[in-house]
């Protein structure tokens, strides 16, 4: 990752993605992300996660396969029209709190179980990538997972690849750093990984 990579990608991009197209990336239809839904669900070891940090949910496709397994998921986006679908697809699940947000510039107060970071991370320059990473683990409680997956196939619009940040966040993991790596996949075109906090 060098610093001369493009800034993060505004919230005005996404709303004109999604004043465009209101489902821009087929995550209801497309067979390709039910199949990755599905596995990033079977990646979570636990069955039950107390407090769960959800960011970039979009359309709220798999905030709510993820929720029944929350006591309470955050879920935010920095696009409200991605969050007004997310809200009325998630209305009768008292346990899912969405949020406008956009991090690093905001960040929740709370200590989080698990965050899932899917499909989010590549939308960030380096130095917000950085930033981003230091408020994630800070957020963590011990024993507390972070769940990567995205995309890996450079796309020209993005500042950073989905093995750039999988890659950043790999560097903090033990003998010296404070995460530990659980298990990777790695797909045709997207990787998963999920990380402990020691």
């Amino acid at each position: 990752m060098n610093e001369n990579q493009p800034n993060t990608l505004t919230p005005e991009y996404f709303n004109h993605v999604y004043q465009a197209n209101r489902d821009p990336w087929n995550f209801e239809t497309s067979p390709y992300e039910q199949g990755k839904y599905a596995a990033t669900l079977a990646a979570l070891p636990r069955p039950y996660y107390a407090e769960v940090f959800e960011l970039g949910c979009s359309l709220g496709v798999l905030t709510a396969q993820l929720a029944p397994r929350c006591g309470h998921l955050l879920a935010v986006d920095v696009s409200e029209a991605a969050l007004a679908q997310a809200r009325a697809r998630c209305a009768a699940l008292p346990q899912v709190e969405t949020k406008l947000m956009r991090v690093p510039e905001e960040f929740p107060p709370q200590q989080f179980d698990l965050i899932l970071l899917s499909e989010v991370g590549y939308y960030w320059s380096s130095a917000d990538l950085a930033r981003a990473a230091d408020q994630l683990l800070a957020a963590l409680n011990p024993g507390g997972q972070l769940l990567l997956v995205h995309w890996t196939p450079p796309v020209h619009d993005y500042p950073l690849t989905g093995d750039d940040v999988h890659q950043f966040f790999l560097d903090k993991t033990s003998p010296s750093g404070s995460l530990r790596h659980l298990t990777g996949q790695r797909h045709e075109t997207y990787r998963l990984d999920l990380l402990e906090r020691i």
